[in-house]
């Protein structure tokens, strides 16, 4: 099955214009399942039975995994048995009927307006490091962009002269305007940072680390950690959290809620929505 997986990545990529961050996860879901069915001497997704799959979920309970995390892997599962039906490889979906655990949904964390200013001004802007520092915060919370959408922007994504950046998720791309202040934070970080972090190194990254080199996710991870706990924040927050509050502080505003949607990059109006219950006092 290892081979039949390779050719349904490809068919994520080139046919359903999946981001890579997608084929990747479908990739490491599919890969976990089949030990488990090699294991037990399935081999073929011919003889891949509903039974067997029911087993295999008992088998990631029994390990602990968490709802959402069975709910991800069987929507692994069901979309690549339904694709060897549509190459006709084999006859029916064993993971069909498959029902996903029950997940209960956590309101997202959501900071409050005078928390996010906070974390803005930990920044000091004293280094090149703190003064890209400042500008990748001002941007994540201006736009409610992803981190791996943050970190991925290229030289050309972002125009200064108008104001907006482009995003590119698989063949997909949107454009986000963003504000005077992230825009100030960006000049500054273009005029007396980047330079000087490249140490004379080229390239296409808007944003890069203290060798010059691109930024990782966990780089930032550690660097929005770090700023929290130096404005104080009890929350514990993520780069996600920057997003969910600028979605929550936009609605809560007046902004239109299909607006929002366009630009966070959802494709379902329901995930938006959650984010109407939030209220700023």
């Amino acid at each position: 099955m290892r081979g039949e997986v390779a050719r349904f990545e490809q068919y994520l990529r080139e046919v359903k214009q999946a981001s890579e961050n997608t084929v990747q996860s479908y990739r490491r879901d599919l890969m976990q399942m089949i030990t488990y069915l090699e294991e037990k001497e399935i081999r073929e997704a011919a003889k891949v039975t509903k039974t067997s799959l029911h087993g295999y979920i008992l088998h990631m309970e029994e390990q602990g995994k968490a709802a959402t995390t069975i709910s991800r892997m069987m929507a692994a599962m069901k979309a690549f048995f339904n694709y060897e039906c549509m190459q006709e490889c084999i006859r029916r979906n064993p993971a069909e009927s498959l029902h996903a655990p029950k997940v209960e949904k956590k309101a997202p964390v959501v900071l409050s307006v005078d928390q996010v200013s906070a974390l803005l001004a930990q920044p000091s802007g004293q280094t090149p490091k703190e003064i890209r520092d400042k500008a990748m915060l001002a941007l994540l919370y201006a736009t409610g962009i992803r981190v791996s959408e943050l970190i991925g922007i290229q030289m050309e994504d972002i125009n200064m002269n108008i104001g907006f950046l482009v995003c590119r998720d698989g063949e997909r791309e949107r454009t986000i305007p963003f504000g005077r202040s992230a825009k100030a934070a960006l000049e500054e970080y273009l005029e007396h940072a980047r330079n000087e972090l490249l140490r004379g190194k080229g390239s296409d990254y808007f944003f890069v680390n203290c060798t010059g080199g691109a930024m990782s996710r966990q780089g930032f991870w550690k660097i929005i950690k770090y700023y929290g706990e130096k404005a104080g924040i009890e929350e514990d927050i993520t780069p996600h959290t920057l997003r969910h509050s600028f979605a929550a502080h936009l609605i809560a505003r007046g902004a239109d809620m299909r607006a929002v949607q366009t630009i966070l990059g959802h494709s379902d109006m329901a995930t938006t929505q959650m984010y109407a219950a939030y209220r700023e006092d």
